[in-house]
């Protein structure tokens, strides 16, 4: 499905967007997580700004 996603972000209106990918500590077991989002290139720094 990965494919698929950037496939489809390299053409037409996907360039306008971009697939972050973040380190997230856990709260609970101190573990990290990965949390990927799709967003617009203008919100880029808000989502690795936001906790």
């Amino acid at each position: 499905m990965a494919k698929k996603v950037v496939a489809t972000l390299k053409t037409g209106t996907g360039r306008s967007f971009t697939k972050c990918i973040k380190v997230v500590k856990s709260e609970k077991t101190g573990a990290y997580q990965f949390k990927e989002e799709i967003v617009h290139n203008d919100h880029v720094k808000d989502f690795f700004s936001a906790k």
